[in-house]
């Protein structure tokens, strides 16, 4: 089974930064493309970043660019949410998600309701102003 656990969430000030973990499992991580979400209080879910480690495709939601980055270690089947200059507004539970076809995590960018595949606990962060 495709399992996927986010860790490395925190407490810091706007300006700061912080780097999330996603450390998957059950799947053969180059054939799948991993994306980090993430769900403020009373918010729709938000897609944030997508990797496909295959071939390094990522993308970034617009609020995010310049700021965070995505990565991955095939060697540990982890990936990497690097988050820079965190503003309050990036406060929130991150989670992340694997999908075989990196359209299927781009859907679900729309789709907020639709449930996010191999996604356990999420991390929260919190950025204070």
């Amino acid at each position: 089974d495709v399992q996927l656990q986010a860790s490395g969430g925190g407490l810091v000030q706007a300006g700061e930064s912080l780097r999330l973990s996603c450390a998957a499992s059950g799947f053969i991580f180059d054939h799948y493309s991993i994306g980090w979400f993430r769900q403020a209080p009373g918010k729709e879910r938000e897609g944030v970043s997508i990797l496909r480690p295959s071939d390094g495709k990522t993308y970034h939601t617009n609020s995010v660019q310049g700021r965070f980055t995505i990565s991955s270690d095939s060697a540990k089947n982890l990936v990497y949410l690097q988050m820079n200059r965190l503003r309050p507004a990036d406060t929130a539970v991150y989670r992340c998600a694997a999908a075989q076809d990196i359209d299927q995590l781009l859907r679900l960018w729309a789709f907020t309701n639709e449930p996010l595949p191999g996604s356990g606990q999420g991390t929260q962060v919190t950025v204070s102003s």
